[in-house]
């Protein structure tokens, strides 16, 4: 007997199955929660080396079998103290006596975090570039000595003088970063080896040029500069009581500008693309080489920027420390980034306020302030190992709900449509899942949205693919000539009707 096909057209997809694509789900596998189960987990481990290095844990610990709620007790307020003076140096002092002294260590963090995220930025950009900038204490460093040059030797009125120093400051490091770029296309110099000699060659530079009349302060034995003429300084942002200045404000418009270059501009999606594959995209026609050159320029750039916001806005001075560990502490802050300008951003504020707040934590406390380091370095190290912390916390797998979901012979016909083949005259068997390309799209993490599964076939005459699970039926034969659809998509006309019966 034969058998006539039916196409069965694609459903709605009904509501999610108990623990399958839900939304909780779906937030617990991105990459925001990660990060921050991975600060919280660094704190926990920072929280028992603290209790580790109490001496008032060790004490109660020489007689814990006897009274171990002393030894619990004493570790309970070894820690709480410690995150207590860490949030009050960092956040809000709610023991002040005013509203100034609740908000400077608020102001201070967001003073220490302003080249942070600068230079930071510079660092995440060369990252999606395809580039390990660890140069930015030397690009940093060159952008420091040029605005300081012009904001000592130079006299201009005030706004025109400031805004010179600013750009002198980005040449400066665009400077040291564009000779990493041009010897890395021209010779293949790998740009780590690079950035580590022009490091050392900033620093050097630096220290000889305080000890002679081009930058040292006239009359000082000291390696240190003059002081920046007022014009060329950033005036305070929130008044005189805070450190806080107008370069806070030049890291949030860095940030936009970072954000735009790499999502909206084109040398921002040939950055990108440089990054993702170099070979496709010299094949593509873009220029690798001069890309290179580009992107370093801007990285070195921006760390320019983030030195001359630290000598025009919280030094006032250049002296031989004025990068400090900003360089590699920006690797640190990219890397928890993400290589996103934004999360770049919020990344430097909470390196900044770990750096206020662990003075304060060590001066009330007595902890080592080198516990806020083995903060950051945790931080790093759970950040870069998203599968541990997954495993940790028992969260699902990114991608894992959408092949789940195509696999599901519940939900698949739903998502792509099913062909079934009935005998005639007789009840219909089960739908076979149809392999259209939405649902081969599914089997590859991308599942297709509600409106393209819910949405029919273009036109009659679309027949979709089926995967072969067994002999197929008997062929009725091709359609009547003269006809452009298949028997089963047109309405059959009154002559058709009992034979399709």
């Amino acid at each position: 007997m034969s058998a006539a096909t039916t196409t069965v057209r694609p459903r709605p997809a009904g509501p999610a199955r108990p623990g399958g694509g839900s939304a909780l789900r779906g937030v617990l596998a991105g990459n925001g929660v990660v990060t921050v189960l991975a600060i919280v987990l660094s704190l926990v481990i920072s929280a028992v080396l603290i209790v580790l290095t109490d001496e008032d844990v060790t004490e109660a610990a020489g007689y814990f079998l006897a009274r171990p709620q002393d030894t619990l007790e004493a570790a309970w307020e070894a820690v709480a103290a410690s995150y207590a003076a860490l949030f009050r140096g960092a956040v809000f002092n709610y023991r002040a006596d005013d509203l100034t002294g609740m908000l400077y260590p608020l102001m201070e963090s967001l003073t220490l975090a302003t080249p942070l995220i600068i230079i930071s930025l510079g660092v995440a950009i060369a990252f999606r570039s395809g580039l390990f900038n660890i140069g930015g204490q030397g690009q940093m460093i060159l952008g420091a000595m040029v605005a300081t040059w012009f904001g000592v030797h130079v006299q201009l009125p005030v706004g025109l003088h400031l805004l010179l120093v600013l750009v002198m400051g980005v040449l400066g490091g665009a400077l040291w970063g564009t000779i990493v770029g041009a010897l890395k296309a021209l010779t293949g110099a790998h740009e780590v080896i690079l950035t580590i000699m022009l490091n050392y060659v900033a620093v050097n530079l630096v220290a000889y040029l305080l000890q002679t009349p081009v930058l040292q302060r006239e009359g000082s034995t000291n390696p240190v500069s003059d002081f920046l003429a007022p014009t060329a300084l950033f005036p305070p942002l929130l008044g005189g009581a805070f450190r806080l200045n107008w370069g806070f404000v030049v890291a949030v418009l860095a940030t936009v500008f970072a954000w735009w270059l790499v999502r909206r501009s084109t040398i921002g999606f040939q950055l990108r693309a440089l990054g993702a594959n170099p070979e496709a995209a010299r094949t593509a026609g873009m220029p690798v080489r001069g890309l290179y050159v580009v992107a370093m320029a801007i990285s070195g750039g921006l760390a320019g920027l983030a030195g001359m916001a630290q000598v025009s806005g919280t030094e006032k001075v250049l002296n031989t420390d004025v990068a400090g560990s900003y360089g590699f502490d920006a690797i640190t802050v990219a890397l928890l980034g993400r290589s996103n300008p934004v999360g770049v951003f919020f990344a430097g504020l909470l390196f900044g306020a770990l750096r206020a707040g662990g003075v304060t934590m060590q001066t009330e406390t007595g902890v080592p302030i080198d516990i806020v380091l083995i903060i950051q370095s945790l931080i790093v190290l759970f950040i870069a190992a998203p599968p541990l912390v997954r495993t940790i916390f028992r969260l699902p797998r990114p991608g894992a709900l959408q092949a789940r979901t195509a696999a599901d012979p519940v939900t698949q016909p739903a998502l792509a449509g099913a062909v079934t083949t009935a005998p005639a005259g007789g009840t219909a068997p089960a739908a076979v899942p149809a392999a259209v390309g939405e649902a081969g799209g599914a089997a590859a993490g991308d599942a297709p949205s509600p409106a393209e599964a819910g949405r029919a076939p273009d036109g009659p005459g679309t027949v979709p693919a089926v995967h072969d699970a067994g002999p197929a039926p008997h062929d009725p034969g091709p359609p009547p000539r003269g006809t452009g659809s298949t028997a089963a998509d047109r309405p059959a006309t009154p002559g058709e009707e009992g034979v399709q019966r």
